[in-house]
C-alpha cells in the first residue's frame, strides 16, 4: 500500500474551560483522527485480509485518541495548524495500538478484553495479532516518512524522537522492566522508571512532535516537554487507581488485574489516597508549565484536568 497523504481541510478550533467544552473538543478531534485513520489504514478489502482486518479491529475499537489529540493541541498551542500534523498524529495512534495488541498477548498481560471487546489475539489468534501489531508499527513510520513540506529537518527530528520514545529507551524498555518486575518487591525509582517510560514517553513525544512541526520556540518546547512528562506520569497513576476501584462496565476490561499479577503500582507502594494526591499534584505542576501560553493552550489545560478525573 502506497503511503499517500490525502489533502486536508482547515477546521475550526474549539476553546473553552468547562467540562462540556472539553467533551465537545475531544469528540471533534477524535472524529478528525478517525476519519484520517480510515484513509491511512488498509481497508477491509485489502490483502491479506486476516492481517488488515486484525489491525482495523484494534485501531477502530473506540480509543480516546489521546496521543494524536495531544499532538494536534500542542501544534495549536504554539500557533500552528493541527491539520498539518495530522499524519504524524495518526502514526502515534498506530504505534499506541500496536503496543496494546502486544501487551494483551498471553506472553505479556494475557488480557481477554479491552475497551469492552475481546482482545485481538482472542479473535484472530496469537500469530496474526503479533503481525497486526508489527504492521501498524511499521506503517506508522511509512506514514511519517511520506509527510511533505519544507521543514524536512524538523520532520526527521520528530521521527527520531518518536522512535526513541517507542523503543529501547521508551515504551518498550518500560514494558520490559514492568514484565520483569511482576511478583517482585521493587523500589520507588524502578516504579517511576516503568511509568515514565512505558506510558509517559509516548504521551510526552506526542506533544513534542506537534510543537516541533508547528515551529515552537525553545522555551515553548521546553515547557510543553515538562507538561508532557507530568501528565504522562499522572495518566499512569490514574490508570493504576482505576484498576483498583474502576467500574468494569465503564473501563471495558477487568479490574484488579494488577493485584492478581503482583504488578508494581502506585497504589500498591503508596496507597490509594497518596497516589491520588500525587496525580493531582502532577497535574497542578503541569498547569503551571502552561502559564506563559495564551488561550490557544486551553485544550491542554482541560486535558490535564481530565486525566485525573476520568473514569476510563
Amino acid at each position: 500500500m502506497k503511503c499517500a497523504l490525502p489533502p486536508l481541510q482547515r477546521r475550526k478550533k474549539v476553546r473553552s474551560n468547562d467540562s462540556e467544552a472539553l467533551k465537545k473538543y475531544l469528540e471533534a478531534r477524535k472524529k478528525i483522527v478517525d476519519e484520517a485513520l480510515e484513509r491511512y489504514v488498509p481497508g477491509v478489502d485489502a490483502y491479506p485480509p486476516s492481517l488488515c482486518n486484525a489491525a482495523r479491529y484494534s485501531i477502530f475499537a473506540g480509543g480516546k485518541r489521546l496521543r494524536p489529540i495531544l499532538c494536534m493541541a500542542a501544534a495549536e498551542a504554539v500557533g500552528g495548524d493541527s491539520d498539518a500534523v495530522l499524519p504524524v498524529a495518526c502514526a502515534l495512534e498506530m504505534i499506541h495500538t500496536y503496543s496494546l495488541i502486544h501487551d494483551d498477548l498471553p506472553a505479556m498481560d494475557d488480557d481477554e478484553y479491552r475497551r469492552g471487546r475481546l482482545t485481538n489475539h482472542k479473535v484472530f489468534g496469537e500469530g496474526i495479532a503479533i503481525l497486526a501489531g508489527d504492521a501498524l508499527l511499521t506503517e506508522a513510520f511509512c506514514l511519517m516518512a511520506a509527510v511533505g513540506g519544507s521543514d524536512g529537518e524538523g520532520l526527521l527530528t520528530v521521527i527520531q524522537e518518536i522512535a526513541r520514545a517507542a523503543g529501547f529507551f521508551g515504551m518498550v524498555g518500560g514494558q520490559a522492566v514492568d514484565l520483569e518486575s511482576e511478583g517482585k518487591e521493587i523500589d520507588f525509582e524502578t516504579l517511576r522508571y516503568i511509568h515514565t517510560h512505558k506510558t509517559a514517553a509516548l504521551l510526552q513525544v506526542s506533544l513534542r512532535a506537534g510543537a516541533i512541526l508547528a515551529g515552537a520556540g525553545p522555551q515553548e518546547l521546553a515547557r510543553l516537554t515538562e507538561y508532557g512528562a507530568k501528565i504522562g506520569l499522572a495518566f499512569q497513576i490514574a490508570d493504576d487507581i482505576l484498576d483498583v476501584e474502576g467500574d468494569v462496565e465503564v473501563l471495558g476490561k477487568e479490574t484488579g488485574c494488577d493485584g492478581e499479577r503482583k504488578k508494581a503500582t502506585y497504589p500498591a507502594l503508596m496507597g490509594l489516597e497518596p497516589s491520588r494526591a500525587q496525580a493531582r499534584e502532577l497535574v497542578d505542576q503541569a498547569l503551571t508549565d502552561l502559564s506563559p501560553f495564551d488561550e490557544r493552550a486551553d485544550p491542554l489545560r482541560m486535558i490535564a484536568r481530565f486525566i485525573v478525573d476520568r473514569t476510563s
